[in-house]
């Protein structure tokens, strides 16, 4: 079992960022995860740096710990072959600790381009499969064109490939992701504890790691983790069909407004307790996930990392499958 932690790029400054990093090395992480957005989910949260940017940063400051995206969209803001020559090149800087996880993307940060519009899941999945089918292409070396319904590549070659590619982590949540990612992934990332979902992509033909977020608030104080979750992630409560679709953080701030305590709670692991954590990483793990990432919402990192150190990571490597599941 590996462990990571999510990196909140929404909630912290660059600097910072990539300080949590250094010190989640230090904590004994395997990974740090690290989303990929232009605008964060709230106005309170009130940051989001360029994350490859920060992820070669990071790279130069760390020895040892893997570098994911969680995710990146590569068929809206970014054309894929701009990703394709990014994780190409974070993969040499990185030492080959670089895996790309990769999404269909969500609105908030893919309308900020104007063009093409951001449409319905079937065009978005039809675009994604481009995308993915393009850095593909490319990785395979010399000029490269392709010709789609929705993308178009002309004559390009990335000319510094890693001698091992990147892993690319397909992100999803039902039949088509999963089919998808079987199809043209080297992992799976998930954010609920689903089983079909994993079963799904398996069935498909899908291997290599399989990544989970999984949502807990830590503070010394129950009541103070539920706080901050209220306070900087309760749009995480707002269902996926929301999140994909809102523009802005201040349509979230009226989506996520009337969220209560009890809706915290039923979601994330709150407080200091280990127990109540390992509970919802059993979850994940139950469910076939191999890659445990901890989503920590709480108000102080510093002491959740000193927390993970001694008792979260020890505890989520030695998870393994329940006799029932």
């Amino acid at each position: 079992m590996k462990v990571g932690y999510k990196l909140a790029t929404e909630a912290f400054d660059p600097k910072e960022v990539v300080r949590q990093a250094v010190a989640a090395e230090q904590a004994g992480f395997d990974f740090v995860e690290m989303s990929d957005h232009y605008h964060p989910w709230l106005e309170s949260q009130g940051h989001s740096g360029f994350t490859f940017a920060m992820l070669a940063n990071i790279a130069a400051r760390t020895e040892r710990i893997g570098l994911v995206t969680g995710v990146t969209c590569p068929s809206y803001r970014y054309h894929p072959a701009i990703v394709a020559q990014a994780a190409a090149t974070l993969q040499i800087l990185s030492d080959g600790r670089f895996t790309l996880g990769v999404g269909a993307g969500e609105r908030l940060n893919e309308h900020v381009v104007g063009e093409p519009a951001f449409r319905g899941v079937h065009e978005r999945h039809e675009r994604f499969r481009e995308a993915l089918e393009i850095i593909r292409l490319l990785w395979q070396g010399g000029y490269q064109s392709y010709s789609g319904k929705h993308l178009q590549l002309e004559d390009a070659r990335v000319f510094d490939l890693p001698e091992q590619l990147p892993v690319i982590a397909v992100a999803g949540s039902g039949p088509a992701s999963a089919k998808l990612a079987a199809d043209l992934g080297d992992g799976l990332f998930g954010t609920e504890p689903d089983g079909d979902f994993v079963s799904a992509w398996k069935g498909d033909g899908g291997s290599g790691p399989v990544y989970g977020e999984v949502p807990l608030a830590w503070a010394k104080t129950e009541d103070e983790a539920v706080e901050a979750v209220l306070e900087k992630s309760r749009w995480a409560l707002t269902g996926w069909k929301v999140m994909a679709e809102l523009p802005n953080p201040v349509n979230f701030d009226a989506a996520s407004a009337f969220v209560t305590k009890a809706d915290v709670a039923g979601q994330f692991a709150c407080g200091p307790d280990l127990a109540k954590h390992v509970a919802n990483g059993q979850q994940f793990v139950d469910a076939g996930y191999d890659h445990l990432v901890a989503q920590n919402a709480g108000p102080d990192p510093d002491g959740f990392l000193e927390f993970a150190s001694s008792e979260l990571i020890p505890a989520f490597r030695a998870l393994t499958p329940s006799s029932s599941s």
